[in-house]
C-alpha cells in the first residue's frame, strides 16, 4: 500500500492521465489534420510512437523530479509544502513536451511534403512506387436476364470512372486499360503492378423493367483484402445517384481532398431522362466497338443512339459532345466529311459548351474540332489543355496534345506527354502503337519494335502496332523477307490501315509488305481478299492498278486505273481536300500514262498538307511526290526531295534500307545521284 500511497503523492496517477488525455489529443489532431496538407502517413505513426515511449518516461519524471522556478529537481529536495504547486508545474511540463514533440513533426512533415510535392504519394514501408491515393474500376459483370444489357453495366463503370477521373489528388486508370481484364480477376495483386494501382473497385449491374441493382467492392489490390462492399437497389431513374455515392464512398476511403467544382462533378447528373441515358449508354458501346474495328457503319450506329438520346433531351449536353466526337473520328480515320457536315459538328461541340461549361468531354469534342476538321493546332491544344484542367486523368485528351504536337513536329514533347498518358492508360495498345510509330519517324527502329511488342502482347490485333513492328523489322534487318514472316504470324483478317507515307496508303499494308518483298502476285491477292476486299472500289482499283504498274504490267493495269479515275475524280469534286483520294489518283494517272497529271496531283496533295503544317502527312505527301517524279523522269526532283526527307524525322515514309529494298525507286535506281544519296547520314532523333 505505501507505494500506491506513494504513486498517489506524488501525482503520478494524474500525471498519468493528463498524459493520456493530450495524446490522445495529439493523435487526433494528426489523423485528421496531416492528410489535409499532405503530410505523408508515417508522421502519424511517428507520433504514435513517440507518444507511447514517451508514457513511461513522463511518469518517471513524474515520480522523481518535479519544475520549479529554479529549474528541475528531484522531489526529495522539494519543500512538502509546495507539492500541490510542484505537481501542477509537471503537469505544463508535460503540455510543453507534447506540443514541441508534436510542432517539430509538423514541420518534419511539412518539409518532407513539399520535397517531394511533385511525386506520388506511395508505401514508403514497402519502397512500392505505387500511390496511395490510386485506383482502377474493372468491367462490371452484367448480371441481368437479358445479356445485351451488357452495354448497362458497361455504362455504369464507365460513368463512375468518369467522375473519379475528375479529382486531381486520386491517380484513376482509363477505361481502355482496365477493359482487358475480367470483371473478378483471381490475381489483384498482379493487376495491381501492371497498371499501376493500389486499389481496384470491382462490380456488378443486374437490370429488370425499372428497376437496378448494383453491388461494389473496394479492395486493396496488393494485400487483396476488402476496404467496404455495399448494395444499391433502386428505381433505373435513381441510377445517377448510385453512381455519384459510390464515387464519393470511393474519394472519402481513399482520403481524396475534393475541390468545391470537384465535388460538384461527383454530385451531377448527365440528363435528368433515365430513358435518354440509356440510349447514351447504347451509344458509348457502339462507339468503343467503332474505335476498335474502324468501320464506318460501326460509327454511324453510334451515331443514331446519340441523336435519339439527344431527341429525348435536347439539353443533354454529354451525348451532344459525344456524338461531335463520333462523327469527327469518322470523318479522320474512315471517310472524310464534307465541309458541310464537318462545320456541323464544329456547331455541335460548340452547343455542348454552351450547355456544359465546365464538361471536359466537350472540351475534348471543339479541340477535336480544330484538329482534325482544320488542323487548327493551337485552337486544339487550348481545348484539350482545358480538358485536362476539368478532369486531371483525362488520358484521352493527353494523348491528343502529344499527337497535335507530333504534327507540329515537337517530337520531344510528343513523346513525353504519350508517355505520361500510358501513366494513366498503361493497358492501351494504341497509345502505345503512337510512341511505337513516334520512334519509327525518329528512325528508332530498336526502340519502336519494343513498344510494338509491348502492344501486341495486350492485343495482338491493334493495327497500329502490327505496322510499326513490319516497319522496324525491315529497317533493322534490311530483308524485305522478314516482314513477310511477321505477317503470317498475325491474324489473318485484321485491318491493317496504310502508313502515312507515299504508296502504302494506296495499296495498303498488307498490299506494300509483299510488294517490297518483289511478291506482286500475292500483293494484288490482297486487294480482292479479306479487308481489304471491302474497302471502297477506287481505292481498291488504284491499288491494282498502281501494283501492276510495278510489276511492269502496264497494258494489264490500264482497266483498273480507269475505273479509279473515274470514282475518284468524282469523289474529289465532292471532298476536293481529300488528300488520300489525290494520293490514288496520281497512281490512277501514273498507270494511264498522264504523267503530267499525275506530278500536278500530287503536287496539289502536297499544297494541302505540307511539311510546315503537318510533320507527319506532309512528309508522306511530299515522298508520295517524289514516288510520281521517280517514275516520271523527274530524277533531279525526286532525289532532292528524298534528300530533305532524309534530313528529319520522317522514317515513316524515307529511311536508306528502304530506298535500297522499295521497287518504287527501281527507274532511277542506277542514277548517280541516287546512289550517292544512299550513302548519306540519315536523320535519327528528335
Amino acid at each position: 500500500m505505501n507505494v500506491f500511497s506513494e504513486l498517489k503523492r506524488r501525482n503520478v496517477y494524474k500525471v498519468a492521465a493528463a498524459y493520456a488525455v493530450i495524446g490522445w489529443l495529439l493523435v487526433q489532431v494528426a489523423t485528421q489534420v496531416f492528410p489535409f496538407f499532405d503530410i505523408p502517413n508515417w508522421a502519424v505513426r511517428l507520433i504514435v510512437l513517440g507518444i507511447v515511449i514517451g508514457f513511461p518516461i513522463a511518469l518517471v519524471i513524474a515520480w522523481a523530479f518535479e519544475l520549479t522556478p529554479q529549474g528541475l529537481k528531484r522531489t526529495e529536495d522539494v519543500d512538502l509544502a509546495a507539492q500541490g504547486s510542484r505537481k501542477s508545474h509537471a503537469w505544463i511540463y508535460i503540455v510543453i513536451v507534447g506540443a514541441a514533440f508534436s510542432i517539430g513533426l509538423i514541420f518534419v512533415g511539412r518539409y518532407t511534403a513539399r520535397n517531394t510535392v511533385s511525386a506520388p504519394r506511395t508505401e514508403s514501408a514497402t519502397g512500392s512506387s505505387i500511390p496511395q491515393k490510386s485506383i482502377a474500376v474493372l468491367p462490371f459483370e452484367n448480371l441481368s436476364d437479358d445479356k445485351n444489357a451488357a452495354y448497362f453495366a458497361d455504362g455504369i463503370q464507365d460513368e463512375i470512372l468518369t467522375k473519379l477521373a475528375s479529382i486531381a489528388d486520386l491517380k484513376v486508370i482509363s477505361r481502355t486499360s482496365t477493359a482487358k481484364y475480367k470483371s473478378k480477376p483471381e490475381d489483384l495483386k498482379t493487376v495491381s503492378q501492371q497498371l499501376g494501382v493500389a486499389n481496384v473497385l470491382e462490380g456488378s449491374v443486374q437490370k429488370a423493367a425499372d428497376k437496378v441493382r448494383v453491388n461494389v467492392q473496394l479492395i486493396d489490390a496488393r494485400a487483396d483484402s476488402h476496404l467496404w462492399a455495399k448494395t444499391y437497389d433502386r428505381d433505373i431513374k435513381d441510377v445517377f445517384a448510385v453512381e455519384s455515392e459510390v464515387a464519393q464512398e470511393i474519394a472519402d476511403s481513399l482520403q481524396a481532398r475534393l475541390s468545391p467544382a470537384e465535388a460538384n462533378t461527383v454530385a451531377s447528373a448527365p440528363t435528368k431522362d433515365a430513358q435518354a441515358y440509356d440510349l447514351f449508354l447504347k451509344g458509348e458501346f457502339e462507339q468503343r466497338v467503332a474505335n476498335s474495328n474502324f468501320r464506318p457503319e460501326s460509327f454511324d450506329q453510334a451515331a443514331r443512339w446519340y441523336k435519339e438520346a439527344i431527341a429525348r433531351d435536347p439539353n443533354f449536353a454529354l451525348a451532344i459532345a459525344q456524338l461531335a466526337m463520333c462523327q469527327l473520328r469518322r470523318h479522320w480515320l474512315t471517310d472524310p466529311l464534307s465541309e458541310p457536315e464537318l462545320m456541323e459538328t464544329g456547331r455541335l461541340a460548340k452547343q455542348a459548351l454552351t450547355l456544359a461549361p465546365d464538361l471536359a468531354q466537350a472540351h475534348v469534342a471543339l479541340g477535336l474540332f480544330h484538329y482534325y476538321g482544320f488542323r487548327e493546332y493551337e485552337q486544339a491544344l487550348k481545348e484539350f489543355q482545358r480538358a485536362i484542367e476539368l478532369q486531371p486523368n483525362n488520358s484521352l485528351a493527353l494523348s491528343f496534345i502529344a499527337f497535335v504536337h507530333r504534327r507540329q513536329g515537337k517530337w520531344d514533347l510528343t513523346l513525353d506527354e504519350l508517355k505520361k498518358s500510358i501513366e494513366l492508360d498503361p493497358r492501351d495498345p494504341y497509345t502505345i502503337g503512337g510512341l511505337a510509330e513516334t520512334d519509327i519517324f525518329l528512325r528508332r527502329w530498336k526502340e519502336a519494335e519494343d513498344f510494338a511488342r509491348r502492344g501486341l502482347t495486350i492485343d495482338p490485333h491493334e493495327s497500329t502496332c502490327m505496322r510499326m513492328l513490319l516497319l522496324s523489322s525491315l529497317n533493322q534487318t534490311g530483308n524485305a523477307q522478314e516482314p513477310l514472316r511477321l505477317l503470317a504470324t498475325f491474324p489473318p483478317d485484321d485491318l491493317l490501315l496504310p502508313n502515312t507515307g507515299m504508296f502504302d496508303m494506296v495499296i495498303g499494308t498488307r498490299g506494300e509488305t509483299f510488294v517490297l518483298a518483289r511478291d506482286f502476285k500475292a500483293a494484288l491477292k490482297a486487294c480482292e481478299t479479306g479487308t481489304m476486299a471491302t474497302t471502297n472500289e477506287c481505292q481498291r482499283f488504284a491499288a491494282k492498278a498502281g501494283i501492276r504498274v510495278l510489276a511492269g504490267d502496264v497494258t494489264e493495269a490500264e482497266p483498273d486505273a480507269e475505273k479509279a479515275r473515274e470514282l475518284l475524280e468524282a469523289r474529289l469534286r465532292e471532298h476536293p481536300q481529300d488528300f488520300r483520294a489525290l494520293r490514288a489518283l496520281s497512281w490512277a494517272y501514273l498507270a494511264l500514262n498522264r504523267n503530267t497529271d499525275a506530278i500536278n496531283v500530287a503536287k496539289r496533295a502536297v499544297e494541302l498538307l505540307p511539311l510546315d503544317k503537318d510533320a507527319v502527312l506532309g512528309s508522306g505527301n511530299l515522298a508520295a511526290l517524289a514516288e510520281i517524279q521517280a517514275r516520271t523522269g523527274a530524277t533531279s526532283d525526286a532525289v532532292g526531295n528524298l534528300r530533305r526527307l532524309l534530313s528529319i524525322p520522317a522514317g515513316e515514309t524515307v529511311s536508306i534500307v528502304r530506298l535500297k529494298v522499295d521497287p518504287v525507286w527501281d527507274p532511277i535506281r542506277n542514277d548517280p545521284s541516287f546512289q550517292q544519296l544512299l550513302t548519306t547520314q540519315e536523320h535519327v532523333g528528335p
